[in-house]
């Protein structure tokens, strides 16, 4: 019942979170309408990135109270504040009824969710690890490892079974609003079942004897013996996972649908078909590491990512857009600029605009998926791009008026889209020509080094800390890892791809990041599943 009630609760928390991410699109036009489609998709992904900030925050409040008042009861508070504001989420008038006010109680909203996930994961691990037996902490612990996962395949289930059932249009229109209105019955669900539970045993004892902490966020981060462990945990564990992770589940999906041109609908099912397929492994590795250890575990996945990302995506290049493959190889491009005029184009809120003819040139190339080779230009020198004998002028943006701006980049869009489908690069992914079979295999793969990293993670991060201090101690390098390293991969790696041209280059971020963890892990980090829990 423990581990179920923890479990459930989770998934229900990961489903409401993934739900405002997997509708962005449609919630910027709902709340957002007052400003044009571009600026409106921008805000809209400001406010979901702006859950993933705010989870430290939540994970250093909730963990407070978590090691000052229960686990119980802080995780019912958590998943209540969850739940409903993500019930609000589905009743909130758009932008077109109450104006401003919509998009300002929509970002207080997603705030408290991000919040509330910063401490629910803490609470749940923790919680569950108190619980269980000694010997299988690990095995029970990954139930909770499951939850990430089955919470993003329930929210795309849904939102696909709603469409299927009602239409585009009218889901357009409103049906978006019923994934969101249905957390509430899941809502009513979990907070029955947990109000079921009872304390856990290893903190209700240390609460009886009177060694509870007073001042949680003192020890855990006031004090170098604690926050020693905690800069340990972070970058020797829950960084490496965190990029393995967002990899492995949002990197690929947004790696098919952007880079490779595979339509929405076939990428979705891909995900979800090896969504489902490697799941269980989760279960697997958590159960694995009460034998033989969580940190093996952990950085045979880390050193897998290093070594295997590189030929993984570009056998998934191969197997989904072979066309693509073959005009990267026999079609190269050149952009010629002046390199003081090329930013790196890091934009994680939305907020940047790049200007540059550089700028401009690179973007489409990058969007585009062709890949390219940098050539120095003089100083203030118009960027051009060279494809086999076309030359193409790009223009500087910085400064036009609205008007004019919009005409020179239809001219320039229309120009580019012309010369690189003259050089063999596809609009869009043939489906005739996806490979279905081998690129499900390849993305089981990731989800399976997923599993790995993800799976016992749990565990050794309660088995770390002491009771008294465990909720916050824990939480905060988990989210920290997972919010900020994992959270923002997309948006750097999709930046590193702009600035240099190759649409795999983007990959040296996750593969440098799990190669810092597998150093740090394996020198710095022991070993924790003989652990007992009962140290205050």
């Amino acid at each position: 019942m423990v581990v179920f009630a923890s479990s459930l609760g989770t998934v229900f928390e990961w489903y409401d979170f993934y739900l405002y991410g997997s509708l962005a699109a449609i919630i910027s036009k709902q709340f957002f309408s007052g400003v044009n489609p571009t600026a409106a998709f921008i805000f809209a992904l400001m406010a979901f990135a702006a859950g993933f900030a705010v989870r430290p925050f939540g994970a250093v409040f909730f963990g407070r109270l978590g090691d000052m008042v229960g686990r119980k009861y802080t995780f019912l508070i958590t998943i209540s504040i969850m739940g409903i504001s993500t019930f609000i989420v589905g009743l909130l008038p758009s932008y077109a009824s109450i104006g401003i006010a919509a998009p300002i109680i929509l970002v207080g909203l997603r705030l408290l969710q991000g919040l509330a996930l910063g401490g629910e994961y803490g609470g749940a691990a923790t919680y569950v690890a108190e619980h269980a037996p000694a010997g299988k902490r690990g095995l029970h612990t990954s139930w909770i490892q499951t939850t990430a996962t089955l919470g993003l395949f329930l929210s795309l289930l849904v939102i696909l079974g709603t469409r299927t059932i009602i239409g585009e249009e009218e889901f357009s229109a409103w049906g978006w609003r019923v994934p969101f209105v249905i957390s509430l019955l899941l809502l009513l669900i979990s907070v029955w079942i947990r109000l079921k539970l009872s304390e856990s045993p290893t903190f209700q004892k240390m609460k009886d004897e009177g060694k509870g902490s007073k001042a949680p966020l003192t020890e855990s981060f006031g004090q170098w013996k604690n926050l020693k462990i905690v800069l340990l945990a972070l970058f020797g564990l829950t960084a490496g996972q965190a990029v393995v992770w967002y990899t492995g589940q949002f990197y690929a999906l947004f790696f098919l649908t952007q880079s490779l041109k595979v339509d929405a609908f076939t990428a979705n099912i891909l995900i979800a078909v090896s969504l489902a397929i490697g799941t269980p492994c989760f279960i697997l590795f958590g159960w694995l590491s009460d034998k033989i250890g969580r940190k093996r575990i952990i950085m045979a996945g880390c050193a897998l990512a290093v070594l295997t990302y590189f030929p993984v995506f570009k056998a998934i290049t191969h197997y989904a857009n072979p066309a693509l493959e073959v005009a990267q190889a026999t079609a190269p491009v050149t952009v010629v600029a002046d390199p003081s005029s090329c930013s790196f184009q890091f934009n994680p809120v939305g907020t940047s605009k790049f200007l540059t003819s550089c700028d401009i040139a690179k973007s489409f190339l990058a969007k585009g998926s062709v890949n390219y080779a940098n050539e120095a230009a003089p100083a203030g020198a118009l960027a051009q791009i060279k494809i086999g004998d076309t030359v193409i002028d790009s223009f500087e943006g910085k400064g036009l008026p609205a008007e004019e701006m919009k005409a020179k980049t239809e001219a320039f869009t229309a120009a580019m889209t012309a010369a690189v489908a003259a050089a063999g690069y596809p609009a869009k992914a043939d489906p005739a020509q996806i490979d279905h079979v081998m690129v499900t295999i390849l993305l089981v793969y990731l989800v399976v080094l997923v599993t790995m990293v993800y799976g016992p993670i749990a565990a050794m991060l309660v088995e770390l800390f002491p009771t008294r201090i465990r909720y916050t101690s824990m939480s905060l390098p988990y989210h920290i890892g997972n919010g900020w390293f994992g959270g923002f991969l997309p948006t750097v790696s999709f930046a590193m791809v702009a600035a240099q041209g190759d649409i795999y280059y983007g990959l040296w971020y996750p593969i440098a990041i799990a190669a810092m963890t597998f150093v740090v892990g394996i020198f710095f980090i022991h070993e924790t599943k003989d652990h007992r829990m009962e140290i205050w």
